[in-house]
């Protein structure tokens, strides 16, 4: 596979972090702070629901200063929650719809990775992260409060990634010390031990859930090309290629049963797509950009998807696809 070079041209927006004790301030998701689209990048989210689909939007920033790949989720109301390790080494995060976010709030931590998460609904929210004893450790959200930082055990050599197909269910991904896949799953609040799934991995993988049952893993394998697993009717499949050359890890959105989207950056530093659809993947297809991190993805019922990165300079920029 060739890579294209797209370069971007985008008014910058920063806003930097602030340095924080490791026990943050907590916020409230529903207090969205507006603020004025001050460009035609930042504005177009705003009208993306009245243009003709399908189509992606520009690439806008929502600022900070991170130090990982974003991790994000997808909420009712068409919000996405967005994750990343600050220069702090801490956890933070935004909520947001179009121009409307939540203020960047800390929930503390000290980092080795980049982090994962998984919205199992409206109100809770499940982030995980590779903590400096390298076990994985997690942090939840119930609607109104977030709990304490919580170990699960294990030995990490890679960040998480998390999936949900319900309410009650958890499957975290990670690479282990033999650096093949492993996996642990909670169901009803109970964890499970960890299992290996195999592969050679180097990269974080990333994971996604269309239905209940079904799980789709991706991960960047020793030929840097892009290799993909999935559960299905209670059993694991085989490793399947999908060619490509990555320099990042991969990230992977679904808005629905048969549909998945996976996100990677190239060796021309832009962001590529492949996609899931009719049984058949699409050839690869870039949607520029120049990435310092891998992507971040999450999709919504509506058709829709968001992908996060760090642009070039280091803040969280994301765009948006309606079908």
């Amino acid at each position: 596979m060739r890579f294209k070079i797209r370069l971007f041209f985008l008014s910058l927006l920063m806003l930097n972090l602030s340095s924080v004790a490791l026990a943050g301030t907590e916020s409230d998701e529903n207090n969205l702070l507006y603020y004025k689209p001050n460009s035609v990048v930042d504005s177009f989210e705003t009208t993306l629901p009245s243009l003709n689909a399908p189509v992606w939007s520009d690439w806008t920033s929502i600022g900070g200063i991170g130090t990982s790949d974003p991790a994000s989720c997808s909420r009712s109301g068409l919000k996405s929650s967005v994750f990343v390790r600050g220069t702090d080494n801490a956890l933070w995060f935004r909520t947001g719809k179009g121009t409307s976010w939540t203020p960047w709030t800390s929930l503390g931590g000290i980092l080795t990775s980049s982090p994962a998460v998984a919205c199992r609904s409206s109100n809770r929210i499940d982030v995980f992260a590779r903590g400096t004893d390298n076990a994985l450790w997690q942090r939840s959200f119930d609607g109104s409060t977030w709990s304490n930082w919580q170990s699960l055990g294990g030995g990490l050599t890679s960040g998480p990634a998390a999936a949900t197909w319900s309410g009650n269910r958890l499957d975290v991904f990670v690479r282990g010390t033999d650096n093949a896949l492993w996996h642990k799953w909670s169901t009803g609040g109970l964890w499970s031990g960890w299992e290996s799934l195999g592969g050679i991995l180097t990269s974080d993988p990333g994971a996604v859930s269309w239905a209940k049952g079904r799980i789709d893993v991706f991960v960047r394998g020793t030929d840097n090309a892009l290799w993909h697993k999935w559960f299905s009717e209670g059993t694991w499949s085989i490793w399947e290629s999908l060619g490509g050359i990555l320099t990042s890890a991969p990230d992977a959105a679904s808005w629905g049963k048969g549909r998945l989207d996976v996100f990677v950056r190239g060796t021309d530093n832009a962001l590529w797509q492949r996609t899931f659809s009719s049984g058949a993947w699409s050839i690869w297809s870039s949607q520029g950009g120049i990435l310092n991190s891998g992507p971040g993805a999450n999709g919504f019922s509506s058709k829709r998807i968001s992908v996060f990165v760090l642009g070039a300079d280091n803040a969280v920029w994301y765009k948006a696809y309606k079908n």
